[in-house]
């Protein structure tokens, strides 16, 4: 069911049962945090694998005391310049955080979204919600509510509605290391402005089989269709000739007899909205019935390094 009407949500949730939630960076689909019952049901419907850590959603930084201890200062600097925002702090979770959400880590991946609906929500519970990306595990994530429904429009009973995600890239997550900053996953909120804060973060590499954080996996965010990530479009087009070829540009459009759909992520060159239209434009390509996807490389700086993020591993073969 697509509503904007919370009561049906909190009513679902304290049931233990799944919904859907909008958030500035993707739809969530989100279980009480605290139930182990609801957390199961995540991780099941996404099949999701159980060592791949959720996100908890809080109210407010006020919140943050009753997830997770032994906060590092300049942890609280970053909740209170960036929250509700897209940014994820990994730290020393609270006993009340089931092993389930953090995949039996004793870190607890936080983050409070800026979404006035979501935001609604939240505040109307005494429990916080685990929320992964609203699609199933590995599969381009929904910026639209119409994604989610076109994932789980028979098993979610409410999928709240609140129009199309604004930032449409998943959060920037840092966890500490002797209180010191690390990058977990490049994400919507660009490191130069958490590193202006706050000074230098230490990059994290991928990390497949035990990752510390959400998002760490190297296969992800994947259309069905063969997608590949190229820093040259024509060559590419040449090597494909004969095929139904869907390319992605940053801000101009390709030429070619062989292009059968194209989407371009901003005619303007802007780089917030070229994210905001990126999970659209996969969506968008993956429906086309094409034999390849091409996707041109974006400028490797500011938020063109989050959207190469995701494009490599969308690419992955």
């Amino acid at each position: 069911m697509l509503t904007k009407d919370i009561s049906k949500a909190i009513e679902a949730l304290k049931n233990d049962d799944l919904i859907a939630i909008p958030t500035e960076t993707v739809y969530g689909l989100a279980g009480n945090a605290f139930s182990d019952t609801a957390v199961k049901k995540i991780f099941d419907l996404k099949q999701r694998p159980y060592y791949n850590p959720l996100i908890v959603h809080i109210p407010s930084v006020d919140f943050l005391n009753k997830v997770a201890k032994d906060i590092p200062p300049v942890a609280l600097t970053l909740a209170q310049h960036f929250w509700p925002g897209p940014l994820t702090l990994v730290l020393k979770k609270q006993p009340t955080v089931p092993n389930m959400v953090t995949a039996g880590k004793d870190t607890v991946a936080v983050r409070m979204p800026d979404h006035a609906l979501t935001l609604a929500l939240l505040k109307e519970l005494d429990f916080p919600l685990a929320a992964p990306s609203a699609n199933p595990f590995g599969c381009i994530s929904p910026s639209t509510a119409e994604h989610v429904f076109n994932y789980f429009h028979d098993t979610l009973p409410v999928i709240l509605d609140g129009g199309p995600c604004q930032k449409g890239i998943e959060s920037t997550i840092i966890g500490f290391e002797n209180d010191e900053p690390i990058l977990y996953r490049h994400g919507s909120l660009a490191v130069e402005d958490i590193e202006n804060l706050i000074g230098p973060v230490k990059p994290l590499t991928l990390n497949n089989a035990n990752p510390q954080a959400p998002g760490m996996l190297s296969k992800h965010y994947a259309p069905k269709t063969r997608t590949y990530l190229t820093e040259d479009i024509y060559k590419s087009l040449a090597e494909f000739e004969g095929k139904r070829i869907g390319v992605m540009m940053f801000k101009d459009k390709a030429t070619g007899k062989d292009i059968v759909h194209q989407e371009v992520l901003s005619l303007h060159g802007d780089m917030k909205e070229a994210a905001r239209n990126l999970y659209k434009a996969m969506h968008i390509l993956d429906q086309q019935e094409l034999d390849v996807i091409i996707v041109e490389k974006f400028p490797d700086i500011n938020l063109g390094i989050t959207i190469n993020d995701r494009l490599n591993r969308a690419t992955k073969l």
